[in-house]
């Protein structure tokens, strides 16, 4: 089981990224996946979540700002970031979830992250 995030790197507040969360290894179309983030000194927290029919949840800080997608013959869910702000900084990575906003490693897997830094 493999969920491999990419697409971070150093951007000034009000810019975008776009994140990918490649993955392998599992029945890709069974799972919610989301992302999470951790931030300097905080907990990891789950920011958002795309169901297998495509129903989403978001924590409300990145609400109309951020948005999951998957593509399933990609097996890949992606995270469009936009309007970024300093406490966007963090390192980004993603996990299976549920739509309530739980997440959880696949078979105990949990994807490895990419460093999102949002300059003032």
């Amino acid at each position: 089981v493999q969920l491999q995030a990419s697409g971070g790197g150093l951007v000034q507040a009000g810019g975008s990224l776009r994140l990918a969360c490649e993955t392998s290894g599992f029945a890709f179309d069974d799972f919610p996946i989301g992302w999470l983030r951790q931030a300097p000194g905080k907990a990891r927290e789950g920011i958002a979540c795309i169901g297998t029919e495509f129903g989403t949840y978001y924590v409300d800080s990145v609400k109309g700002r951020f948005t999951i997608s998957r593509d399933t013959a990609k097996n890949t869910v992606y995270l469009q970031m936009n309007s970024l702000k300093p406490e966007d900084t963090a390192i980004y990575s993603c996990a299976a979830c549920t739509l309530g906003g739980d997440f959880y490693g696949i078979y105990g897997h949990w994807g490895q992250g990419t460093l999102v830094t949002v300059s003032s």
